[in-house]
C-alpha cells in the first residue's frame, strides 16, 4: 500500500461495500475489503437458485476477480470481531488492519424475533448457501415423500413461507409454478395435487410495503396459482416437524421457509447509543457517519438514516445501497480535499415484485404495471445489475429456455452422501 494515501477498510462485500470499493479515487486511496465469503452475492435472484431456475454461479461472483484490474484494492477472506477506535484498527480472525477511514457495509442478517425454535429449525434466504441448501432440501423432500407412510407423506408436500414480501411472494410463485409444470413429470409417484405451497403474512395483505393496488393484483396473481394465503396470522413454534399458528392450527411440515424479517448484523466495539432500537441498524447522519465518530461509516440495510422524507429510514433495497455507496466515494474525495461534504437524499425510483411468468408488479412514483409489460421491466432491471457480460448472457440465456420449454434441467441435489464405511 502507498504510504501516502488514505487506508479505507470496507467490511463486507454487497452492493454497497463492493460499489464505494469500485468508486473511491485510486490515487487517493488504498482499499482493503473484507468479507467472511469470497464473493459477491445477488440476493435478489436468490429465490431462483432455491427453485432450481437458476445455478448459483450465475449469480455469484468472486470478489477477487471483480477487482483484478483495480492495484489499489486488496481483498481479505477473514471476519471481524471487533472494532479498535482507539487504534484505528480492525481486529479480525485473521489479524489486524489499520484504517484511516471505515466503512461497516455488512448488511443484515434474518430476524427470527427471539423465537430460537424457529431459528433452529426454518430455512432462511440470506447467502448463495441458503438458497443451495433450501434446492437440496426441497428436492430430497419430494425422494422422501415418495417411500414415506401414509400417515406423515403430507408433511413432505406441505410447504410454508412465512413472510409475504418480495422474497416470501417471489418463492411461493416460483415454487408454484414448478409444482405446475416440472415436478409431475420428474416424480411419478407423488400426487402433486396434495403438494400445498402456504404463504403465511402477519399483515393484512403480501407486499405491505407497495401500493393497495399492487397489494390486491399479487394476492390475487398468487391464488391463482394455487399458493395459499394466510393473512393476519403469526408463527407461534416450529419443532421441525410441526407448526404451530397464533391462530391455534397446527400444520405438519418439514420445511418452514422464514423470509418474515432482517436485524442487524452487529460486533464489537459498537457503542449502545448507535443502534436503532427497532431492527439493530446503526444510525448514521446524513453523510452516513456513525454517530459523532468522523472516521466511521455505515451504508446500506446495516444504515439507518432518518431524513424528512424518510423518517422512518430508507427501505432496505440494492438502490439505496449503491447511491450510498456512490456517494460516499465522492464524500471522502472531497474530504481528503478540504471541502465539504454532500449529504445523503434519496430519490425513490419505485419498488418492483414478480410473482411467476408475465406476472410482476411495478410501483413507480405515479404509474403501476402490471402483467406481462411489468416483467419485462423486472427482468432488464435485474439483468443490468447482474455483474459481468458472461453472466447477463447466460441468466438470459436460462429464462429464455425456462419461458419457451417450461423446464430448467437443474435439479440436482448436491448434498454429501454418507459413503462412509465403518
Amino acid at each position: 500500500m502507498d504510504a501516502f494515501k488514505k487506508k479505507v477498510v470496507i467490511i463486507g462485500g454487497g452492493f454497497a461495500g463492493m460499489k464505494l470499493a469500485k468508486s473511491l479515487d485510486s490515487r487517493l486511496f488504498d482499499v482493503l475489503l473484507i468479507d467472511k465469503v469470497n464473493h459477491h452475492q445477488f440476493q435478489p435472484l436468490f429465490y431462483q437458485v432455491a427453485t432450481s431456475q437458476l445455478e448459483p454461479a450465475s449469480i455469484s461472483f468472486p470478489l477477487r476477480s471483480v477487482f483484478n484490474k483495480q492495484a489499489n484494492v486488496q481483498f481479505r477472506l477473514t471476519e471481524v470481531t471487533n472494532i479498535d477506535r482507539a487504534a484505528k484498527k480492525v481486529i479480525t480472525t485473521t489479524g489486524d488492519f489499520a484504517y484511516d477511514y471505515l466503512v461497516i457495509a455488512i448488511g443484515c442478517r434474518t430476524n427470527f424475533y427471539g423465537n430460537v425454535n424457529v431459528r433452529n429449525h426454518a430455512f432462511s434466504l440470506k447467502t448463495t448457501y441458503d438458497a443451495m441448501t433450501i434446492r437440496n432440501h426441497v428436492l430430497q423432500n419430494f425422494e422422501d415423500a415418495i417411500a414415506a407412510p401414509a400417515e406423515i407423506k403430507q408433511s413432505y408436500l406441505n410447504l410454508v413461507i412465512v413472510g409475504a414480501g418480495p422474497t416470501g411472494v417471489e418463492l411461493a410463485g416460483a415454487f408454484a409454478e414448478i409444482k405446475r409444470n416440472i415436478l409431475p413429470k420428474d416424480y411419478h409417484g407423488i400426487d402433486f395435487s396434495k403438494f400445498r405451497i402456504i404463504l403465511i403474512e402477519g399483515g393484512k395483505a403480501p407486499l405491505g410495503n407497495m401500493s393497495q393496488k399492487t397489494q390486491t393484483t399479487s394476492a390475487k396473481y398468487l391464488k391463482k396459482m394455487g399458493v395459499e394465503l394466510v393473512l393476519k396470522t403469526f408463527v407461534k413454534d416450529y419443532d421441525g416437524q410441526t407448526l404451530t399458528l397464533s391462530n391455534g392450527e397446527q400444520l405438519p411440515t418439514r420445511t418452514v421457509i422464514w423470509a418474515a424479517g432482517v436485524r442487524g448484523r452487529l460486533m464489537e466495539g459498537i457503542l449502545p447509543e448507535e443502534v436503532a432500537p427497532h431492527g439493530k441498524r446503526l444510525m448514521v447522519n446524513r453523510y452516513n457517519q456513525l454517530g459523532a465518530e468522523s472516521s466511521i461509516f455505515a451504508i446500506g440495510d446495516i444504515a439507518y438514516m432518518e431524513t424528512p422524507k424518510y423518517p422512518r429510514a430508507h427501505p432496505q433495497l440494492a438502490n439505496v445501497a449503491i447511491n450510498q455507496a456512490l456517494l460516499l466515494a465522492k464524500n471522502l474525495k472531497q474530504l481528503e480535499q478540504g471541502k465539504a461534504m454532500t449529504p445523503f437524499e434519496y430519490k425513490d425510483l419505485g419498488s418492483m415484485a414478480t410473482v411467476g411468468t408475465n406476472k410482476a408488479l411495478v410501483d413507480f412514483p405515479h404509474l403501476h404495471f402490471k402483467g406481462p409489460i411489468a416483467w419485462l421491466i423486472w427482468m432488464f432491471l435485474h439483468l443490468m445489475l447482474i455483474l459481468g457480460v458472461r453472466n447477463k448472457l447466460v441468466v438470459f440465456v436460462n429464462w429464455a429456455w425456462a419461458y419457451v420449454t417450461k423446464d430448467t434441467s437443474l435439479r440436482l441435489i448436491l448434498s454429501r452422501p454418507d459413503d462412509r464405511q465403518a
